[in-house]
């Protein structure tokens, strides 16, 4: 999956809020070397590093990462939120 990605890149990813699992949202995150091992990228989000993993929907800009997530998820203006 690294090899997709170059530190500097702009990703975004859904993720959902670790307080209430039932909320997911779109979130800009920079690839960036991990600090604890220069030879791995990770996603750095909200001041923290997460490792660039198969666990993470990955998308290069936010329209797909939106359609994935009407996709997924529904759209609350329709009434078919499911998140």
């Amino acid at each position: 999956m690294e090899q997709n990605y170059r530190p500097g890149e702009i990703a975004y990813i859904i993720i959902r809020n670790p307080h209430a699992q039932g909320v997911a949202q779109v979130q800009q995150a920079a690839i960036v070397h991990h600090p604890e091992n220069p030879n791995k990228l990770a996603l750095f989000l909200h001041d923290n590093y997460y490792p660039l993993t198969d666990e993470f929907a990955i998308f290069p800009t936010e329209d797909e990462a939106e359609a994935a997530y009407q996709e997924a998820f529904g759209s609350v203006e329709n009434g078919e939120y499911h998140g």
